[in-house]
Formats: structure tokens, sequence, C-alpha cells
């Protein structure tokens, strides 16, 4: 195994810390350590991923430098930013974070039987079937029962863009194989291009937010901040995860008729409360917790939450100085822009999976990496608009889409053809050759980034966080607990963070 300290930040963390709005002369702070072997593909994953995480660890070093408080006897005064250090080792354990997870002993599952690619008449399309409602959906809009040689022989009969409409129209979730050349000249990638990695604005002209001293034995940044975790999957939660590591009291909400997949909560639930809300019929339970906020996390698709007054202006019209950050899949404009999406299912349309397929069959990123890639930019994100608050004032928004950190992605690589060449000649094939090319492993051993605690659910190994800074917190504070097993309040706690503006 080759070790490679670089005291040079990447092009790729420069041009992510550049759209986050950072000053350019913090990036001195950080030194890589890179890893030949983490994370392997044709495509730059492992530069992407390292970028997101130095993004997230700079940011909170930046964050945790306006909040340190005075020095104890023996330590160094320090009010300039916290040395940084990004390690691919740690990066790509936390990147495969769920593969890693073990609860007693027990590996979880984190795909279905349904959830894969599927040859079709003409190519290939990937379906996301994990969640009952989903599955429930795909198998009423081919016609078919689960078993999976029948949906095979339902899809083998229709061409690509078919399935792909004909799923969504039913609520399903399928998506075509493209091309990169194919998805460049989709209306949507079109649209996805013209957006910033980082969309960042004002929501309003609150007042400059007070940020109040915090120890530094761990240095927390967000120690004392509120956040609400409206997310779900894996990049929200990678996000609201990262900022309970870093001090902040999240508080999840769900609806309580959408139970979450047990195993994926547990591994993204550290340092976190979860509690089921019904929007509609408890609001004011919600405006109780609104009106104590200072972040608001959402992850649902792009409108969903507005026909309940959760928009970002609205939020911040009743939560004045609140950061409201949206995550989805396809962005929030053009054609697809309401449309549900997975990392999987990006990966798919966005000519990913073609870059990375051999021998006639799409192939797969070594990580769900533009989950977990853009769950730490996000939370980058809500620190870098905190550290902003401070100077400017104003509520703030910030997004990030799936499919522009995939953009962002594909922007390293060489064009790729179809796996075997064009892809619309693809003759079907029975359902065993349906399977994708396997996911390879991260690379190296990850033993040095796994630990073990106990907890509500059991004894659980699982990945370190891979933020870090020089005095900066190395775990984090409590195990995940059962979905849905806290209540819908804040702790109880005192709250010194901050006061936002009114």
């Amino acid at each position: 195994m080759t070790d490679t300290d670089r005291p040079s930040p990447g092009p790729g963390l420069t041009a992510a810390w550049s759209s986050l709005g950072g000053d350019p002369a913090l990036l001195a702070r950080v030194t890589t350590v890179e890893r030949s072997e983490a994370l392997p593909a044709r495509l730059p994953v492992r530069e992407v991923a390292r970028a997101c995480v130095g993004a997230c660890a700079l940011a909170a070093a930046e964050l945790g430098a306006r909040r340190a408080g005075p020095a104890r006897p023996g330590r160094p005064p320090g009010p300039g930013v916290p040395a940084v250090r990004v390690d691919d080792g740690a990066v790509a354990a936390a990147f495969v974070s769920e593969r890693h997870l073990l609860v007693d002993g027990r590996a979880p599952v984190s795909f279905a039987p349904l959830s894969r690619f599927w040859r079709t008449a003409d190519g290939w399309v990937r379906t996301h079937a994990n969640y009952p409602h989903h599955r429930a959906r795909l198998l009423a809009a081919l016609g078919t029962s689960d078993d999976p040689e029948k949906v095979a022989a339902a899809l083998a009969e229709r061409s690509a863009a078919e399935v792909e409409e004909t799923v969504y129209a039913a609520g399903g979730l399928a998506v075509a194989l493209r091309t990169p050349a194919e998805w460049a000249a989709h209306e949507q990638a079109a649209t996805v291009a013209r957006r910033p990695l980082v969309e960042r604005g004002w929501l309003d002209s609150a007042p400059a937010r007070t940020l109040t001293p915090v120890d530094r034995d761990p240095l927390l940044p967000v120690a004392g901040l509120r956040v609400l975790d409206l997310t779900r999957v894996v990049a929200g939660p990678v996000a609201t995860r990262t900022l309970a590591l870093l001090g902040a009291d999240v508080l999840r909400l769900d609806p309580p008729g959408l139970p979450e997949l047990s195993d994926q909560h547990t591994d993204t639930g550290f340092g976190k409360r979860s509690a089921l809300l019904d929007l509609p019929a408890g609001r004011d339970t919600f405006e109780e917790l609104l009106a104590a906020a200072d972040v608001v996390v959402t992850g649902y698709r792009p409108g969903s939450l507005d026909r309940l007054g959760l928009s970002p202006e609205a939020l911040a019209e009743r939560r004045p100085g609140v950061v409201v950050a949206q995550l989805s899949a396809w962005g929030a404009y053009g054609p697809w822009g309401g449309r549900r999406g997975f990392d999987s299912l990006v990966q798919a349309a966005t000519g990913i999976a073609v870059s990375e397929g051999s021998a006639g069959r799409p192939g797969a990123l070594p990580a769900q990496a533009l989950d977990h890639g853009t769950g730490y930019l996000l939370a980058a994100a809500v620190l870098r608009a905190l550290a902003e608050q401070a100077d400017e004032g104003g509520s703030r928004f910030v997004r990030l889409a799936l499919a522009r950190t995939a953009a962002w992605l594909l922007e390293g690589a060489a064009p790729a053809r179809a796996p075997g060449g064009d892809r619309t000649a693809a003759a079907p094939g029975p359902a065993s050759a349906s399977t994708p090319t396997p996911v390879p492993a991260a690379g190296g051993s990850a033993a040095d980034w796994l630990t073990e605690t106990d907890s509500a659910l059991g004894r659980l190994r699982y990945a370190r966080s891979p933020v870090s800074f020089t005095g900066g917190p190395r775990d984090w504070g409590r195990p995940p607990g059962p979905w849905g097993a806290d209540a819908a309040r804040w702790g109880t706690g005192p709250v010194t963070g901050s006061r936002p503006g009114r």
C-alpha cells in the first residue's frame, strides 16, 4: 500500500470549496493522505470523495475557529483555523459505511431482489424497489408478480424508454440506461448543468447570527444548534449525521406511515434522535420545533413539502435567521425536477453505469458515491451558511442534487461507450444475464476506520466519520436508536450555540 501525504488541496477540493463560497486561502490548512487502492473506478471517484469530505472538514474547522473559547492551561490559544487531514482510507470506509455496519454480528442487506438492472427489448433499465410501496408500484406498472423471472420477461418485451415512463406514471422507480452523451442531450441534464454544484442564496435580510463561544476539547463547531432533519435514505441522513458529529442537536422527523429501512436508519442515525410526526395533523408540534430550530434539512422530492408550508421562503418567514438545506435526486428544475430518484438510478441515467460497465453489462461505482459525496457537501454548505450569517445575516438556503454531483464526477472522465457498443443494439437475455457487474470493494483494509459500541439496537460495528480536523470530535456522542422511538421535542439541555437574528 502506498500512502502519500500531500499539502496541496487538489483541483477537486478547490472546486468544491469555491462552490461553497469559501476563502481560498484556507485551502492551505488541508493535508491529504492519498491511497491509490481506495475506491477503485474508471471515473475519479476517489478524488471527488476526498474533495467532498475535505470541503466539509474545512468548513467545520472554519466555523469552529470562530467559536473557539479561551485556551485552557497548557493548551495553545489558537484562534486560527485548525488543520484538516483527509485520509483516503477513512473516506473510502465511510463511503461504504452501510457495508461495514454489523448489528449483533449481522450484516444488512443493501438492495432488494427487484432493485437491479434488467434487459429490455432495446437495452437496459435500472429499477429501485427497496421500499415496499415502490415495489408495489413497480409490479403494478408491469402487471406481473414479484417473481424475478416474470419481471424479467415483462421488461424484455418493452423498450427501456417505455418502461421508464410507465413505471414513473405509476409512482414507481425505473430509468433507462443512457450513455454520457445521451444524458448530455437530455433536457434535464442541460438544466442541471446550468446550475452550480452548490446553490446558495438569501431568503431575507434577518440580522446577523450571534455565535456563542464553545469549549475546545473537543471543538464542536455547531454545539447547541438545533437541526430539524426531514430527510430519508442516504444523502440527507449522511449530512445530518455529520452535523450531529459536530455537536448539533439533530431531531429526525418521519411520517408514521412511511417506515425507514431499519439497517439504513441505523447506519445514518448516529448522534441523532428519531421521532414520528404527521405534519398535517401535528402542525402545532412542528411549529414549536421550528420556532427553536437553527437549520432545517429536507430531502423529499422538490415541491412535495411546499404544499405543507415548508418551502424555504415560508420557513424563513416563520423563523427568521434559519438555514434551509434542500437535497434532491434530479434537481429542483427541469422536466424531471419533481421526480423521485436514488443514487443507483442517477448513475444509470447519467451515463456513470455505462462508464463503469464492461463485457456488455452496465456497471456501478465502488460506493454510493453520489449519495455520500452530496451528503458531505450538503453538511459543508450548512456550515458555511452559518459562518456567513455571523458576518452578513440573512436567512439562507443551500441546495444540492445528486444529478449535479454526477455531472461533476463525469467532467473528469473521457467519453465512454455503452457496454458492448451501442446501447440500443443489446439483445434481451435471460434473467441471470440482467445482473450488473459486481460492485468492487472500497479497496484496502478498513479495520483502522471501524469501531464498535453498544446500543439499544444491539452491539454495533460501524465506520467512523472521515471528517477530521485538529481538536475536533473523533466519534458521535450517542449511538442510533430505534426508528421513531424519541419524542418530537428538542433536548432538555441548555442551548448555547447561537442566537439567530430577528
